[in-house]
C-alpha cells in the first residue's frame, strides 16, 4: 500500500492510499479518516460510496465529515467508483464504465476483466484496511450517495453479517426500473433480469433479504428523483417486508454535495450509534 497524501484534519488525518488490487487487477485508490482515537488503539469503520463521476476526492473534501468523526472515534474509508487506466474498459457516457463501478461484480465481456468492485470493497480492501489501520473490522457500517446509496443498500442486504448499519444519501432504490441502472446492468451483467435481482435493493427485499433497519435521506427538489432514484419503491419494499425505514424527504434539497454537507452530521452520529457503543 501507498500513501499518496496525508493532510491533518480536526486533530486525526486524512490520508489518499493507493494498493495494487487482485480483485480488479489495477492500482485502486481510496480515502482513509483516522480519527484522534485511532492513536490510541482500533476504532470502528464507517465506509462511504460514491455516485457517479466521482473518486474518493469528492467526499474526504466537500462533505466535512472528519469533524463528526474524530469527536465520535470513527475511521472514514471511502473507495473510488471503478477500476481505472489505459487498458481498462470504458464508456464514453458518464453512468458507465470508469467512475460508474456500480458496486456489483460484472460478468460480461468486456467488462468481467476489472469491474470487481463487490468483491474489492466487501473482501479485499476491509483486509488491507484492517492490515495497514487502527481499524476494528467486527464493527463496520456503510453509507453512500446515489450510485453509492445504491450500492451501500444492496452491499448491506447482500452481506448482513459485515455492517451493523446502513444508511444512504438520494440512493439509486431500484435500479433494474430506471435508466442509469438498466443500461448499467445489461452491459455489467447481460440481458437476464433474473441476475439483476440480485443487486437491486428492492428485489433483494422482496427476496427475502433482510437488515435490521435504514436510514435514507433524499431532496425534493433533487432532478433525478422521479425518473431514476424512485424512493417511493424503497419504502413500498420495506413496508412489506418490516424492516424499519426512516425515509426523509428533505424539502428543496437536490442531488449535491450541499445536500450532503447539510446531513452528514446526522448519518455519522446514526452510524456511530450502532458501532461505537457495544
Amino acid at each position: 500500500m501507498e500513501t499518496l497524501s496525508r493532510v491533518r484534519s480536526f486533530d486525526g488525518w486524512q490520508l489518499v492510499c493507493r494498493h495494487d488490487s487482485a480483485s480488479t487487477g489495477t492500482p485502486m485508490r481510496f480515502g482513509v479518516y483516522l480519527p484522534p482515537a485511532a492513536e490510541k488503539g482500533k476504532v470502528p469503520v464507517l465506509w462511504f460510496l460514491s455516485g457517479l463521476t466521482c473518486t474518493e476526492a469528492n467526499f474526504t473534501e466537500k462533505a466535512g465529515a472528519q469533524r463528526v468523526a474524530a469527536d465520535l472515534g470513527l475511521m472514514l474509508v471511502v473507495p473510488d467508483t471503478s477500476p481505472r487506466g489505459e487498458n481498462v474498459a470504458n464508456d464514453a457516457a458518464s453512468d458507465l464504465g470508469q467512475g460508474a463501478g456500480f458496486y456489483l461484480n460484472a460478468t460480461e465481456a468486456p467488462w468481467a476483466r476489472h469491474f470487481k468492485m463487490e468483491s474489492w470493497i466487501t473482501e479485499e480492501l476491509p483486509q488491507v484496511i484492517a492490515r495497514e489501520f487502527p481499524a476494528d473490522i467486527t464493527r463496520q457500517g456503510i453509507t453512500g450517495h446515489s450510485m453509492g446509496g445504491h450500492g451501500a443498500l444492496t452491499l448491506a442486504l447482500r452481506h448482513p453479517d459485515r455492517y451493523r448499519s446502513v444508511s444512504a444519501f438520494a440512493p439509486i432504490c431500484a435500479p433494474s426500473q430506471c435508466p442509469w441502472g438498466e443500461k448499467a446492468f445489461t452491459a455489467y451483467l447481460g440481458p437476464d433480469r433474473k441476475a439483476w435481482r440480485a443487486h437491486d435493493a428492492c428485489a433483494l427485499i422482496a427476496d427475502g433479504a433482510r437488515v435490521p433497519e435504514m436510514f435514507v435521506d433524499q431532496g425534493t427538489a433533487d432532478k433525478y428523483l422521479e425518473e431514476q432514484l424512485k424512493p417511493q419503491l424503497l419504502e413500498e419494499a420495506c413496508e412489506k417486508a418490516g424492516i424499519p425505514l426512516t425515509l426523509r424527504m428533505q424539502d428543496g434539497y437536490d442531488h449535491s454535495y450541499y445536500f450532503i454537507t447539510s446531513f452528514v452530521e446526522d448519518h455519522v452520529l446514526y452510524h456511530a450509534n450502532a458501532l461505537v457503543a457495544d
